[in-house]
Formats: structure tokens, C-alpha cells, sequence
């Protein structure tokens, strides 16, 4: 997905920063279009690219010791879903990102049909039942992604769907040809970026 929304906007840049990267399997899919990648994350995972730049945070508690508009892309893929506080992660997002630059957010699709069955048989979202519990402690809808950034100056907001989706209360997946025809309904997974606006030319 993140490879999709930077190829159908031309996104380039210098510098790409995964809050909560894992492993910093992202960089493969970024790579052709930034010189540097940067992740984040609470422990530098053993699979971690040895090239890339690394800073250990524990997202909850602190500030990405970077500088401000230090990113042309500030990505948090899969993460807002296990933080306490997800408008003080976009904020972090928001001021890593150069004006001009992109803010991208993953997270679990709470209006699929999947999700919403879990909720109405077993009273909580699919990704967020006591097995999940506590690694998945923040559920969000689209509505609130556009709030959180509408709240924070972000312009040319736009969301897309993983397309990839799991039947309700099975194993299986849905055909990719069929996800793709009714993306929201029958993706497992959204996608929110937005930009920061440009710096006035007065």
C-alpha cells in the first residue's frame, strides 16, 4: 500500500522515516525513491538493515530525537494501533515531515465487513479481541484519521484499502479481484496520507 500511494503521487525525496519499522522490511519498498532510510522503533530488531539509520524510542513515552522537517515521507505503518495516545504520534509524524513533505498512516480496517460482523457477534473489532489485547489497544475509523489530520493543517488527504481481506470467521481470503471491487468492504487493511502544507511563497 505504501508503495502504491508513493508511485501514484511521483513521490521522491531524500529521506524516508518508518515510526515503528520493525524489522525495516519497508525499505524495500521505498528504496528507489529516497536516498535515506530512517527507522524508528523501540528495540533495533536483529534483521534490521545494517545500512539504514537506526534511533531506539519507545514510541509512548518520548520524542524521535530528530530535528524538525527532517523527512520527506514520515511513515507509521501498523503502529498508531498499538499506542496509547495516536494524535501525539501524528504530531511526531507532522513534525518530522518537511513542509511540502508526506505523512502516511496504516492501520487495521475497522469498516470492513470482516470487522464489523466481529463487532456486532463478539462486541469488538476483529483485530482488537482479547487475543489482541494488549499489542492492539487503539481502534480507529477512517473519520477519525481525517480528523486527527484535518486537526493538524494536513492538506490532499486520501485513504486506500489493502485489497487483501479474510473471510469472515475462517481461514480464506477474499479473491484479490473480488477485494478490489469493493476495497473498503473487504480489505483487512487502510491507508491514510496526507500532506503538509508547503511553506508560503510571500
Amino acid at each position: 500500500m505504501v508503495a502504491d500511494a508513493l508511485a501514484a503521487r511521483d513521490i521522491r525525496g531524500e529521506r524516508f522515516v518508518d515510526v515503528g519499522c520493525g524489522g525495516g522490511q519497508l525499505q524495500a519498498f521505498v528504496r528507489d525513491r529516497f536516498d535515506r532510510y530512517v527507522g524508528v522503533d523501540g528495540v533495533r530488531y536483529d534483521d534490521f538493515p545494517a545500512e539504514a539509520e537506526f534511533h531506539e524510542l519507545d514510541l509512548d513515552q518520548g520524542r524521535v530525537p530528530l530535528p524538525d522537517g527532517v523527512a520527506d515521507v514520515a511513515a507509521a505503518v501498523e503502529t498508531i494501533e498499538h499506542l496509547e495516545n495516536p494524535r501525539a504520534l501524528a504530531r511526531e509524524l507532522v513534525r518530522l515531515t518537511k513542509p511540502g513533505g508526506w505523512v502516511i498512516l496504516t492501520t487495521p480496517n475497522q469498516r470492513s465487513v470482516l470487522s464489523l460482523l466481529t463487532l456486532l457477534t463478539k462486541g469488538s473489532f476483529s483485530a482488537f479481541q482479547d487475543a489482541d489485547y494488549p499489542a492492539h489497544i487503539t481502534a480507529l475509523l477512517e473519520v477519525d484519521l481525517a480528523r486527527i489530520g484535518a486537526e493538524l493543517g494536513l492538506v490532499d488527504a486520501g485513504f486506500a484499502y489493502s485489497r487483501h481481506g479474510r473471510l469472515p470467521f475462517t481461514a480464506a481470503h477474499y479473491p484479490i479481484a473480488v477485494a478490489g471491487l469493493f476495497p473498503r468492504a473487504l480489505s483487512d487493511n487502510l491507508l491514510y496520507i496526507a500532506r503538509r502544507l508547503p511553506l508560503s511563497s510571500d
